[in-house]
């Protein structure tokens, strides 16, 4: 049976960011997988939409159930490669994910999908059957600045998304040249709060301390809009 988790999102200042990082400090460990400790990391996403854009028109048009694939890599490490599939119901989502090679992924945005071998993996092959189904194509890369604090009860996940940027006219995650247009103003940092059944006290408690206003902030729906 799939799982869910609740997923609550805000924008907030850099000095609120900065409060909640260091009382969240005192109770929440940095990722363990992130490499660039309290400094936060990279993270290069490029999504996937239809020739009608359906997954941006769905978020803009506030449809409950939708469904979303990208590629992600980490500080432009080539040695691993993240092939996501992202359900969202209302405020609550769930995330199918496999690792992909280097080779696969140049494969996927070359465009001669008809060619792709399929492999052992379900969710790889999924992914390259809606491409050829639903003609999905690359549609915009997402790059942005992460702190991600961790907690063992319920799971919970906090992350401050920074220097949010969206990437034109090409769909190589690896390009570090890649011509990137900010999309937030400078005053502006995305808070993500994700958790399992609930969230502790101690951790709602934190958050409470700082003016904010949920939002349903999507990346992708922001870099996209400008394209």
């Amino acid at each position: 049976m799939r799982r869910y988790r609740y997923e609550l999102k805000y924008i907030i200042t850099p000095k609120m960011a900065y409060i909640l990082k260091t009382r969240l400090l005192t109770i929440m460990n940095v990722d363990a997988l992130a490499t660039g400790g309290v400094n936060g990391y990279l993270i290069s996403s490029l999504y996937f939409d239809d020739l009608d854009s359906t997954a941006y028109f769905e978020k803009l048009d506030g449809v409950l159930y939708r469904t979303k694939y990208r590629i992600r890599v980490y500080d432009y490490d080539d040695s691993f490669i993240r092939l996501e599939r992202k359900l969202k119901h209302e405020n609550m989502t769930s995330k199918d994910q496999t690792k992909i090679t280097k080779a696969q992924f140049y494969e996927i945005i070359n465009g001669d999908i008809n060619n792709i071998a399929l492999t052992d993996d379900k969710l790889y092959n999924e992914f390259i059957k809606d491409i050829r189904l639903k003609s999905l194509r690359p549609s915009v890369i997402v790059e942005y600045k992460r702190l991600a604090l961790t907690y063992p009860v319920s799971d919970v996940r906090v992350t401050f998304d920074s220097d949010i940027r969206s990437g034109m006219y090409s769909y190589d995650l690896f390009d570090k040249k890649l011509n990137t247009f900010s999309v937030l103003k400078p005053n502006e940092v995305v808070l993500e709060v994700k958790f399992n059944d609930y969230l502790p006290a101690n951790i709602a408690t934190i958050l409470t301390t700082i003016p904010s206003f949920r939002q349903a902030v999507s990346k992708f729906a922001l870099c996209r809009a400008i394209k």
